[in-house]
């Protein structure tokens, strides 16, 4: 049984970034800087 690595090849990278991506939002939200709400930041209510 031969395994098709077709797939891997094209999912593997995608994977990569939303992960990075994921890891690089939730460091900016642990800091408080995440810009998801224009400037204000996390906190809709200052």
């Amino acid at each position: 049984m031969d395994i098709d690595f077709r797939p891997l090849l094209v999912l593997g990278p995608i994977g990569l970034v939303v992960l990075w991506a994921a890891f690089n939002m939730g460091k900016a939200m642990l800091k408080g800087e995440a810009k998801l709400f224009g400037k204000r930041g996390n906190n809709p209510f200052q």
